[in-house]
């Protein structure tokens, strides 16, 4: 009896041993590479470990891994690794067009005052509008690029290739900067013209923001107008 016992004893303890050894097994559980909003996050997952005591019984515990992200470059384009392109356009469409709005105030509000002329004389704020122009270029290029701008068999550009570009937010971003700065150039130069023939030029500049070329016409006009009317007096 005794030794019946004592090797139903012995078997339940090495059957326990045995449990306790297969449970503390590592499970890992590895997740496939994410991309994520321009960024890369590499070898993520969790570890699970079971444990087991005579006193506690078994218990779970969850260890996490330690994420590692990485920039990354796709394809030719570059991304930044804290805003999305979405957020790269409409803070570059924003704020560029904020940053013009200053500069035709001066020329409307005080075109014949100092500050407004030396400002104007500056070279900077074409600068600034044409690095971050190519900046959004570089963001917005991909290898379709030339191939929708110049769709026809002759290399040139059609309507529907450029419909199809301009499908992106980062290109129509980039193409509103360079309407921006086209067009504060060529208010800056309705102004000057402005200020030598000295012929008002506030209503030119106002409507270059916006429409450029009926400014410009309008500038033409108003010339052609203030010299007809030197002449008849």
């Amino acid at each position: 009896m005794r030794g019946a016992l004592k090797a139903a004893i012995t078997q339940s303890w090495s059957t326990m041993l045995s449990s306790s050894t297969n449970r503390h097994t590592l499970l890992a559980f590895r997740s496939l590479n994410a991309e994520l909003h321009g960024q890369r996050v590499l070898h993520t997952g969790n570890r699970l470990r079971v444990r087991w005591s005579f006193v506690g019984g078994s218990k779970i515990i969850f260890q996490p891994d330690v994420a590692r992200i990485n920039c990354h470059r796709k394809g030719s384009s570059l991304s930044a690794c804290w805003l999305t392109s979405s957020q790269i356009a409409t803070n570059a469409f924003t704020w560029g067009t904020i940053a013009v709005l200053p500069f035709y105030a001066l020329m409307v509000v005080a075109p014949n005052a100092q500050l407004t002329r030396r400002t104007m004389e500056s070279s900077i704020p074409y600068v600034i509008l044409g690095c971050l122009y190519a900046y959004l270029l570089c963001l917005s290029w991909s290898p379709e690029t030339l191939r929708l701008m110049f769709a026809s068999k002759y290399w040139l550009p059609e309507l529907h290739g450029i419909v199809r570009m301009f499908s992106n937010e980062m290109t129509v971003a980039s193409a509103w900067i360079h309407l921006l700065a086209v067009d504060l150039f060529a208010a800056r130069q309705v102004f000057h013209d402005g200020i030598k023939n000295k012929i008002e030029t506030r209503h030119s500049v106002s409507l270059c923001l916006l429409f450029c070329p009926i400014g410009i016409v309008t500038h033409a006009i108003t010339k052609l107008l203030m010299k007809v009317n030197g002449r008849s007096h």
